[in-house]
Formats: structure tokens, sequence, C-alpha cells
């Protein structure tokens, strides 16, 4: 028989693999593929469309597969889930690529974007970069929690902590202070590490015209324009804007029935970080509406008026994700109208 689906459980060391044929039916069943042998195992299998959940090591995999003529697709594994209790079969990895097999066949199912190489090396400085503004977040907030407890009290805005905290920590007994001192260190070594990745992301920026085009968008710089075009890349794995503004999570959820329709919050699926680097553009872009006359800012303050400061935020957040996506998909370039 021919296997024509093939759905991988993706795991560290042991796979799961379940194969069907044109009609449906397993042709393929193999619970433990040890990770050495998968290549060997696909290889030998015809050209075939392959599923995976989008997980560690994931995108690896479908470069690899592709390069033996398979058509490689990847779910979030939320929208597995459901495939694999309609099958009334208990959570194992034999159960999971079954499932993995039936939910890529679905022809309403959102698949995520497959990276090459460079989008994935490109990820991997927002990625590291990322990484190390959360854990200077963190320690500048240990640093004003720890000043609190000797009656120093300083501001949230981080600029002011690292300019009064040094007078503060003057004043405090020796071995609190040295302590203190160690974090202050700590938090310019992150800030020199940091702005050592902004510098390499402008420079990636200047040598892509994708990521200069979204530039032009009202509240997308470096970063963000740099993070979109790693992420998806021609944004091709999406039909429209909205789709792509769906998969980041930043349309409203749907509690429809009986002919009403009801939305409530947005359903923040999809990818974190990209969300939130569209949201806060989307806030840069309120904070200044007010000094500008273009069609996009008059626009948003009057639906901050109309609907309220966060809801104008995610409205503009979810104007650029489309407008992100046109500029991506077709080439369009966006240039801001007063009249």
């Amino acid at each position: 028989m021919k296997i024509v689906v093939l759905g991988i459980d993706l795991a560290k060391n042991v796979f799961a693999l379940h194969g069907v044929d044109e009609h449906g039916k397993p042709a393929l069943v193999q619970p433990s593929v040890r990770r050495e042998k998968l290549l060997e195992v696909v290889a030998q299998l015809p050209p075939c469309l392959i599923g995976m959940e989008a997980c560690s090591g994931a995108h690896h995999w479908a470069r690899a597969f592709s390069r033996f003529g398979h058509t490689v697709r990847l779910m979030a594994p939320k929208f597995v889930v459901p495939y694999r209790l309609s099958g009334k079969r208990g959570k194992n990895d034999a159960a999971d690529a079954a499932a993995i097999c039936e939910a890529v066949q679905r022809p309403a199912m959102r698949f995520v974007p497959v990276k090459d190489e460079a989008q994935q090396a490109h990820l991997t400085l927002h990625r590291v970069r990322q990484g190390f503004v959360t854990e200077r977040t963190a320690m500048i907030n240990r640093l004003r929690g720890l000043l609190a407890e000797f009656g120093h009290v300083l501001p949230l805005k981080a600029s002011v902590v690292r300019r009064q905290a040094r007078a503060a920590i003057e004043t405090l007994p020796s071995l609190a202070r040295e302590a203190l001192e160690d974090l202050l260190v700590t938090i310019a070594q992150l800030d020199e590490r940091i702005n050592a990745y902004d510098t390499k992301l402008r420079q990636i920026a200047r040598q892509d015209r994708r990521i200069t085009r979204l530039m032009a968008l009202p509240g997308v710089g470096e970063t963000s324009a740099g993070a979109l075009v790693a992420s998806i890349g021609n944004g091709h794995e999406f039909k429209n804007g909205r789709q792509f503004a769906a998969w980041l999570g930043l349309v409203p959820g749907q509690y429809s029935s009986g002919g009403k329709s009801r939305l409530g919050r947005i359903t923040k699926a999809g990818d974190a970080y990209l969300r939130s680097l569209l949201v806060m553009g989307a806030r840069a872009v309120l904070a200044l509406a007010a000094q500008r006359e273009d069609r996009i800012s008059r626009w948003a303050r009057a639906l901050a008026v109309r609907r309220g400061y966060w809801r104008a935020v995610i409205a503009v957040a979810a104007k650029n994700a489309r407008l992100a996506w046109a500029c991506l998909a077709r080439g369009d370039t966006f240039e801001l109208i007063a009249d």
C-alpha cells in the first residue's frame, strides 16, 4: 500500500509514526523509531504529506524531510488535541501520531510556516535578546524589592531606578551594599549585551528590503519588522491579513449561537513574542497620535475615545499585522498620508 499521509509524533529520542493510504486505512504504524533511524525510515517512503506538531526541533525535521520530496506541514499542538479525543484513544505516542495524521488532512487546519535556516538564525538573535531583556527586568524588580526593605521605594521606570539606586545603596549596611552593587553590575552587563544584539538587528534590517518596507508602518521598528520576517518569511502560509492577525491572537474570540454574534476578548493564540512587539508598537502609535494628523493617527484617536485605550491599542496592533502581511505577501509599500 502506498502511504499518502504520515503523522509523526516528535520526541527527544523515540518517535512514533502513523501513515495512511489513499483510502485512509493504516499503511504504516511504527510506535517506536529511534532518533538515529528516523531520517532513514522517512527517506525510504515515496513523497507524501507529513504532519508534525510545531515543537522543539520541528523546523529542523521539516527541512530534512523536504529534501526527500515530502510536503511537510506543522500544526500548533492544541489544534491536534481534538482529533486524539475524537478517536477515543488514550494518551500515548501512537495515539498522538494517529491524531496528527488525521489533523493534517483537514482542509480548515491552520499551519505554522516552516522556517529555513536563515530565518531560524535570525530568530535566534531575537530569542536570546528577549531572554536577556527578561533577565534584566527581573534584576531591576529584585533591586527595587530589596531596596524597599530598607525604606527606599523607587519608581517603576527602569531608567529612574538605575539613576537613583546607586545613591540609595550607599546608605545601606555593608553586606546589603555589596550584594546590591553586584546586582547593578549584572544589570549593566545585560544592558551591554542587549545593546550589542540591537546593533546586530539594525545591521540585518539595513540589508533586507522586506524589513525596510515593514518599518514604514506606524509603530513597527527594526526589532518588530525583523521578528516578523524571521517568523513568517513572505507570509505565503496565510490567505490574507486577517488570517495572519488571527494566527497572532489579535482577533476577538467568538461565542456565537442561535444567530446571535457574540465577540469576547482577543484569543491570544499564536506567537506571544510577535504579538507583544506589535502591541508595544501600537502603544507608541497611540502616544504620538495627538501630535499627528495622518489617517492612522486620527483613526486611532477616535477609536480610543469611542472604545477605550486598550481596545484602540489592540485594534492598531491588528491593523499593523494585516498591513505587515500585505507588505510581505504582496510586496505592498506603505506611506502615511495626511489629508
